[in-house]
């Protein structure tokens, strides 16, 4: 009997077209999708900046609806954020914020894997804090350990945008493994 092909989301809190944690995410999505029963997709994060008033005039957006309906489809998600000023980056909250106003929550018992890449010694810890703590109120399911944070993120990524650090790849492939029983 054949089993329904995995979904894996992934997020990253970047904009930037040469995001190191948009490297990251594709590297580790990239290991995911070696299991040939896994779909990868990647979000969408150019979304309004949220505001009360457009949802009352004219609805959830259709940008964030398809957000929330990804979210939801998938069977797993893979967040990887850089750190701004200590913290998760505005866009990653802003779509944190809209997807709350759709209901019912699609984060809800998601599992969730969580990694950083920033130019700091932390290597975006912080950002990951920040984060877990802005999901906790959607009950997802958090992984939290290895904790995947890559620090001098310009100078962490070889020609083709795969850590350099043995270490990190291993860290990331424990993180995967965490995905498996979701992905049975």
């Amino acid at each position: 009997m054949l089993k329904n092909k995995r979904i894996i989301l992934g997020i990253s809190g970047s904009l930037r077209a040469q995001s190191f944690n948009t490297h990251l995410l594709k590297f580790t999505l990239q290991r995911i999708a070696q299991n040939n029963n896994v779909t990868v997709k990647i979000a969408n994060l150019n979304l309004p900046l949220f505001n009360e008033d457009i949802e009352n005039s004219t609805g959830i957006p259709s940008n964030v609806l398809k957000l929330a309906e990804d979210i939801r489809g998938a069977d797993s998600v893979v967040i990887s954020t850089p750190e701004y000023n200590k913290n998760l980056p505005g866009v990653l909250k802003n779509a944190l914020d809209w997807v709350s106003r759709v209901k019912p929550q699609p984060w809800s018992g998601k599992p969730i894997i969580i990694m950083s890449a920033a130019s700091g010694q932390s290597g975006g810890e912080r950002a990951q804090n920040s984060l877990r703590l802005c999901l906790a109120p959607f009950d997802p399911i958090l992984y939290f350990s290895p904790e995947v944070a890559i620090p001098d993120a310009s100078n962490a990524f070889d020609r083709e945008n795969i850590p350099k650090s043995k270490i990190i790849r291993d860290k990331i492939e424990k993180q995967i493994s965490k995905l498996k029983a979701h992905l049975e």
